[in-house]
């Protein structure tokens, strides 16, 4: 039997009992009418999931305890962060997903000279919590353990300037050099730019500062499709698909 997997940000051990936050609740009790008794499995991001028990169910409060620490290991070998300059509408919530599934550590949402999407400070704190919750149900689908970060968006040069990674790529159409011809060490920095692409500037920047610019083949992708077929690159240099 499949069990609902939540994610639970607080320590967890055998035996605990605990009450699952609002979100898990809601899940449980709305979407999936769960009962007493129903097992469920609650991971924290240190690695392990963790078996267990509902023991209680009462208006808006669901109660567990957990019965079983179970290590499960799906993470990449290959820690990618990736620096995704913000695309509209529903698009950025789709990259997020699905680089959650195929394996991405750690994502920052970047604003770029071509840049479409400009929010002010409120809504980018709302819009950072937003997609930190895409990448947990993501990681509540998928299996993964561990729930990739979600950085605060920043300019796209100064997440450049921070970049020490072994290997550093930028996704640039007119590029000479296929995803697959280039030897991949250490933590990847994957840098993607918006609808319009990145501007010679920004390439010359990102250069300057170690990164080789890479393409997704002969045709010219949308920014979504271009990264996850990056990351999905990758991950097969890698040996993780």
């Amino acid at each position: 039997m499949k069990f609902p997997r939540l994610f639970q940000n607080r320590p967890l051990q055998i035996s605990d009992h605990i009450e699952l936050d609002p979100n898990a609740c809601h899940r449980l009790t709305a979407v999936l009418r769960a009962e007493i008794d129903r097992k469920v499995i609650l991971f924290n991001g240190d690695g392990f999931e963790y078996l267990s028990i509902i023991t209680l169910i009462k208006r808006n409060r669901v109660n567990v305890t957990v019965l079983e620490k179970i290590k499960k290991d799906l993470e990449s070998a290959l820690e990618i962060h990736l620096g995704q300059v913000i695309s509209k509408g529903e698009k950025m919530d789709f990259v997020i997903q699905k680089a959650t599934e195929l394996g991405v550590k750690k994502i920052t949402p970047l604003f770029s000279e071509r840049s479409v999407v400009h929010l002010k400070q409120d809504r980018l704190e709302k819009k950072t919590e937003h997609w930190q919750k895409i990448a947990i149900h993501a990681a509540e689908q998928c299996g993964r353990t561990v729930v990739p970060t979600i950085e605060h968006p920043i300019p796209i040069a100064e997440w450049i300037f921070n970049r020490d990674e072994k290997t550093r790529l930028g996704l640039d159409p007119l590029s000479p050099n296929g995803l697959n011809t280039l030897p991949i060490l250490g933590p990847v920095a994957l840098l993607i730019g918006p609808e319009g692409g990145l501007t010679e500037q920004e390439l010359i920047y990102a250069k300057d500062r170690g990164f080789q610019t890479v393409s997704c083949g002969p045709r010219i992708l949308r920014t979504e499709t271009a990264t996850l077929v990056a990351i999905t690159a990758l991950q097969c240099k890698a040996g993780d698909l």
